[in-house]
């Protein structure tokens, strides 16, 4: 498990148009009383070696800027709880080659093959996971799924993680600020 979890980075590592995200929300819930966070200790044990959790963190980090929130440690409105999930997947292809079935599809059958190709990946989720810490109940919850790349550079896994967090705020309540005027 422990080794799905790291290659769970991975899962931002391919192209990153294929994130799947999905979110879940509390629609009685005040998001405009959040302006600090600060991350659960589950989060900060992420079980990802320690250059993903801090490029997961740095992206979440980002978005929760953009929205008009602080970290802090102290007295924080809300938590941020991140948990990964891991899952080996097959995948089966058959290809049909020659064979005849006689004229306009009627008749016996011969000479066919079927070959059946199978290919082995790793599926991996990240969940985001904001609480009301005065209630300690989820408010928003946000998903991405991606097949995994393990052969992905640190740049490509930075680019694709900083993406994928991205998208899975997309449906987050409160829009990002407009930036500044310079």
């Amino acid at each position: 498990m422990k080794r799905l979890q790291f290659l769970f980075v991975m899962i931002l590592a391919a192209s990153c148009n294929s994130v799947q995200t999905s979110y879940d929300i509390d629609k009685t819930a005040n998001f405009a009383k959040y302006k600090t966070y600060a991350y659960t200790e589950d989060a900060m044990k992420l079980g990802v070696s320690d250059l993903d959790r801090q490029r997961i963190i740095s992206s979440v980090d980002t978005e929760m800027a953009a929205r008009g929130m602080t970290k802090t440690q102290d007295n924080s409105d809300a938590l941020v709880d991140l948990i990964i999930k891991a899952q080996q997947k097959v995948e089966a292809t058959a290809t049909n080659t020659g064979g005849m079935y006689g004229r306009y599809g009627w008749g016996g059958g011969y000479g066919g093959t079927t070959q059946i190709s199978y290919d082995q990946y790793i599926e991996g989720t990240l969940f985001i996971n904001v609480i009301d810490k005065s209630s300690e109940k989820i408010v928003w919850q946000g998903r991405g799924t991606k097949t995994l790349d393990e052969t992905a550079s640190p740049s490509k896994k930075e680019t694709n993680i900083k993406y994928a967090v991205k998208s899975i705020y997309y449906n987050y309540p409160v829009k990002p600020l407009p930036a500044k005027k310079k």
